[in-house]
């Protein structure tokens, strides 16, 4: 299809001087001439003209000439050269083009000049909605604007040919890189370490990468938040207080498993990132580390946590470096957790000599690396390997370890140069809230008594958590299906019972106390690591066949100190009742056979032997911890906050403790600390008719 192009827009494009003729072209009278007249005109005019011979003579040629010319003359060449410009810019199809999109061919063509200056305005602009043709007043102040949005566009014009111009550039290199890194391949197929077969293994690991299973209930179920850590809030801050500082300290955290420890690290050094007075950057790394698993080499070859040097005759030295027997110092996880947390869970289980080293690097702040094959002299050592054997590698962290184990058992150097936070056993409305903000993650229902069935079973947040996700799962199973969106599926008892009894597990407190006195049974308290529990101490007297020679028996396996406590209890009988066990033959039992490590059920003990060989009823609501001196008095305890907490998940409503033990206590709701003295006081508060009803005479 040929498209007509305008006569001068052809000319213009062509030539770029000879102007159309038009009506509006002035005679050198000053009166308007036609197209023919002015163009019989131009020539003899240029003849008439002397013929420019410098620059000088030009310039004053050109004022003449325009002094010939007309307004509208001048206005009309104006007109001429800015289609030349459109269509030198776009080229004369284009602008053809637009104008007969736009609705401006006719006015292109038109000998009036108003006509010509809107269809150039329509054409510039792209608006056919311009209709107003303009006066000839009006006219210079448009072509000025034309000007300037024609200049503007060539601009953008010059813009556009530069970028395309970087863009083909840039597209070349590309391609070469390209050429060149497809030569490489072909020149690795056919000599280099990798092959088909090779290839074929990377690209099965590959499809396995691309293999992920859904996220474990444990992931979902975890605290996103620190106020979403249930029943440590003291511990919380305490660790905040250390770790979200200016000068941050490192930590030990201590407290039965299941509690929130490592929970609560990895959110509190979260925290600290967010605030601004706290060294740790917005990136700061939280390097986690299991003690119990970190092994290493004493030779030094490979040691994950603090790093090792891979020497040229060992494997694993880069191929380059070995051959020229240089020895490569390899970072450890020490030199990952720069700037951030190091947490090694179980602390006390890591090896004491390479905890003597950790020592030494967070005295430091830097890991050292010695090899008998580095040579400082030697010009092939690269810069980074010299670097890391004079300065070593950089190690300034944050270290914070967690244990189950009791503080007398960690390290006395590790436990000066920290901090102690103490994470506290949860109580059952802990571990019911636990369940409870679970079952709202993993967006299900919980039958009425659900949360309070898991809380018998179980005193670890994470097994409480464990135990609601295989009931999920014993549901999802049931119903042969998964929720769909909106749906919510609810939990059943019935089928956590299913899972407690394929667990095998037995009830954490399965004795609760309760409002019937009873003679000869007392509820003492003891603690192993950091769990408390209640023991059953019962005793049975009768009066012996010949007197003085009565008997005492007591189950061995609770050990020789709770045995020495039943003799320290013998002694005091006599003094407190003025009875003389020689004269009963007694059994002391502790129900179950517990292991008791210490001489704090002494009291127990006394009390439930007085209450035996008088007769008089114990309430079962009252607990009591405490050594007993041969004199009466009771003597403090330790594990005084873990046997506060074994109590009152057992229901118990009130603790009796020594008086000593005041500052250790932690209050519990719903449970009363009551702290004496001597056993008269004990007495008082546990026998039915208080000390006066087995006080003999005095």
């Amino acid at each position: 299809m040929t498209r007509e192009v305008p006569e001068h827009l052809s000319e213009l494009h062509g030539q770029g001087e000879k102007p159309a003729a038009t009506e509006d072209t002035a005679r050198p009278d000053g009166a308007p001439a036609s197209g023919d007249d002015a163009a019989k005109e131009q020539p003899q005019a240029a003849a008439a003209a002397p013929k420019p011979s410098t620059s000088a003579s030009r310039s004053k040629r050109e004022p003449a000439l325009s002094g010939r010319m007309s307004p509208r003359g001048q206005l009309s060449r104006q007109v001429n050269a800015l289609f030349g410009v459109l269509a030198s810019v776009w080229g004369p199809d284009r602008v053809v083009l637009k104008a007969g999109k736009l609705g401006a061919m006719q006015g292109m063509r038109s000998r009036r000049l108003s006509e010509r200056v809107l269809a150039l305005q329509r054409i510039v602009y792209e608006d056919p909605t311009l209709d107003s043709l303009p006066t000839d007043e009006e006219i210079p102040e448009i072509l000025d604007g034309i000007e300037e949005e024609l200049a503007d566009l060539i601009a953008r014009r010059s813009v556009e040919e530069k970028l395309e111009k970087k863009i083909a550039e840039r597209m070349q290199e590309r391609h070469e890189e390209y050429v060149r890194e497809i030569k490489m391949q072909i020149v690795k197929e056919d000599s280099g370490p990798e092959n088909p077969r090779t290839l074929a293994r990377l690209k099965e690991l590959d499809r396995l990468d691309a293999v992920n299973l859904a996220r474990s209930a444990h992931e979902v179920m975890r605290p996103k938040t620190l106020a979403e850590i249930i029943g440590q809030e003291r511990a919380v801050a305490s660790l905040l207080a250390k770790v979200a500082s200016p000068y941050p300290q490192h930590v030990i955290m201590y407290g039965p498993p299941g509690t929130g420890k490592t929970t609560a690290a990895r959110l509190v050094l979260e925290e600290a990132k967010r605030l601004l007075y706290t060294p740790f950057a917005a990136d700061a790394p939280f390097v986690e580390v299991d003690g119990t698993t970190l092994r290493w080499d004493p030779r030094e070859v490979t040691n994950p946590l603090l790093g090792s040097v891979h020497d040229p005759i060992y494997q694993g030295a880069r191929r380059d470096l070995a051959d020229g027997g240089i020895p490569e110092p390899k970072p450890g996880l020490v030199t990952e957790a720069h700037g951030g947390v190091l947490f090694i869970d179980e602390i006390g289980e890591l090896d004491p000599l390479l905890l003597s080293k950790l020592l030494k690097v967070l005295e430091d702040k830097r890991v050292k690396f010695d090899s008998s094959y580095y040579d400082p002299d030697d010009q092939s050592v690269p810069e980074y390997i010299r670097r890391l054997f004079a300065q070593g590698a950089p190690a300034d962290f944050v270290l914070v370890g967690a244990t189950t184990r009791d503080a007398s058992e960690i390290n006395p150097a590790i436990r000066s140069r920290s901090a102690e936070v103490f994470f506290e056993p949860l109580t059952p409305a802990h571990l019911i809230a636990i369940v409870n903000n679970a079952a709202a993650r993993l967006g299900v229902s919980l039958e009425d008594g659900f949360p309070e069935l898991i809380a018998k079973y179980t005193s670890e947040g994470r097994k409480a958590v464990g135990l609601l996700a295989d009931v999920y799962g014993m549901t999802l199973y049931r119903l042969a299906k998964a929720p769909g969106p909106g749906e919510t599926i609810m939990l059943r008892t019935e089928d956590l019972n299913d899972v407690i009894k394929n667990a095998r597990l037995v009830q954490t407190a399965p004795w609760r106390s309760g409002n019937e006195p009873e003679p000869g049974k007392v509820l003492g308290l003891a603690a192993i690591g950091y769990m408390g529990s209640v023991l059953e101490i019962e005793a049975v007297a009768f009066a012996a066949r010949r007197s003085g020679r009565g008997t005492l028996r007591f189950n061995e396996t609770a050990g020789s100190m709770a045995k020495d406590s039943v003799f320290n209890a013998a002694a005091v009988v006599r003094a407190t009742t003025g009875d003389n066990v020689a004269d009963w033959d007694l059994h002391v039992n502790l129900i179950g056979g517990g292991q008791v490590d210490g001489p704090s059920a002494g009291t127990a003990i006394l009390v439930a032997i007085i209450s035996a060989i008088k007769g008089v009823p114990v309430r079962q609501d009252v607990a009591v911890t405490g050594e007993v001196s041969i004199q009466g008095k009771v003597r403090p305890v330790g594990g005084v906050v873990e046997k506060i907490h074994g109590a009152r998940h057992a229901g118990v409503r009130q603790i009796i403790l020594p008086r000593e033990n005041h500052t250790d206590a932690v209050p519990v709701e719903g449970v009363e600390l009551v702290f004496v003295n001597d056993i008269h006081e004990v007495l008082d508060l546990m026998l039915i008719g208080g000390s006066g009803a087995v006080r003999g005479p005095q």
